[in-house]
């Protein structure tokens, strides 16, 4: 249909993203609005007000971590299939021959029936909304509306109703901003007080049963446990920080308890005086949490002088150099991919512990 322009401005100005979507919506636009600051940039494509597609910069970063979540629902998609889509479409980054890529990738994707239309339509989606709320926090940029894209000759998935996604990723930043100050009042509060910290009341409790102790030890890890055994310090104390019980339970499992101290914690938020008030010596940090990322919590962390050089390992499935960048931009000292063994995980903390 003919839709009436948005025009485009080329230079930097301020920029008011609920505004613009507003409009594509009212005037049931069709076409691709893309927007430009001096470090990013978004496509937001429509269809009769409704919306297809959204991407930004590193589109096959977003686009491999959502498709590894679905990995667990489909037998068809495998590392070698990502690899695959990741050598055939992202072969030259700045090249233009070849737009918008990451969605012609999740085509051939279906037509190769690695996965279904409707699994393409929950890739959207979840696509969309990390899109989006990047996109509404955008305060200066420039932007131009095109009526003709390359999507306009590529299948649909989906038409995702672009008022309701907006409205729900305005309520993941507003929870995300009231997470982020509670966590930041939580730690003012600690480092402004002058009284003394009670010691910590009680851990997190797990029912579940550890599994048999391993007694596999390579012989420069016993030298290592046997040195820092014969120090002062008897033991040390290590704060584990991750939702699942499993991997707490296996860290715990793992590291000796004449050596050891284990800090159970799996909640971000509601354990952060856990982490002041234990005073660990390393703490090990998955980085998939629900409210609040490892990756944000390492940041928050570092902002104060207790934690600036304490050793904060990152514990991931992800293997991804992107993921291991993430880590080094929040100053991790480490990062430890699952699933690990427990000589993986002795050769990092001794590494890292009392350095």
């Amino acid at each position: 249909m003919s839709t009436t322009p948005l025009g485009s401005y080329k230079f930097f100005q301020k920029l008011h993203p609920l505004s613009l979507l507003a409009q594509l919506t009212s005037r049931r636009a069709t076409g691709c609005l893309q927007v430009f600051t001096e470090s990013a940039s978004w496509s937001i494509y429509l269809d009769d007000g409704k919306l297809v597609y959204a991407s930004s910069d590193k589109m096959f970063e977003r686009l491999e971590n959502i498709l590894g979540r679905l990995r667990q629902q489909t037998h068809t998609l495998n590392s070698a299939s990502l690899m695959r889509v990741r050598l055939i479409f992202d072969q030259n980054k700045d090249h233009q021959s070849t737009p918008q890529p990451d969605y012609q990738a999740i085509c051939w994707l279906v037509n190769e029936e690695y996965i279904t239309p409707p699994q393409a339509a929950v890739l959207i989606d979840e696509l969309a909304r990390e899109v989006l709320e990047s996109f509404l926090i955008v305060k200066q940029g420039s932007y131009e509306f095109k009526s003709e894209t390359l999507l306009n000759e590529l299948p649909k998935f989906c038409r995702l109703d672009l008022r309701l996604l907006v409205e729900n990723c305005q309520k993941q930043l507003r929870h995300r901003q009231q997470t982020q100050s509670t966590v930041d009042k939580q730690l003012a509060s600690h480092f402004e007080s002058t009284t003394e910290v009670a010691p910590m009341g009680h851990q997190v409790k797990l029912a579940e049963e550890l599994p048999k102790r391993n007694n596999f030890e390579t012989s420069d890890i016993k030298n290592n446990k046997d040195s820092y055994q014969s120090r002062e310090k008897s033991a040390y104390t290590v704060a584990c920080i991750d939702d699942s019980p499993t991997v707490l339970n296996s860290i715990k499992h793992f590291l000796d308890e004449s050596t050891f101290s284990v800090v159970m914690i799996n909640d971000p938020v509601k354990a952060l005086m856990q982490i002041l008030r234990s005073k660990p010596d390393l703490i090990l940090l998955d980085v998939e949490m629900p409210n609040l990322d490892g990756y944000e919590l390492c940041s928050l962390l570092r902002r104060h002088s207790a934690f600036k050089n304490l050793p904060i390992i990152m514990v991931t499935g992800r293997t991804g150099l992107i993921d291991r960048a993430k880590a080094k931009m929040v100053r991790a000292s480490g990062y430890l991919t699952k699933p690990f063994s427990q000589s993986d995980l002795l050769k990092m903390v001794f590494k890292h512990i009392d350095n």
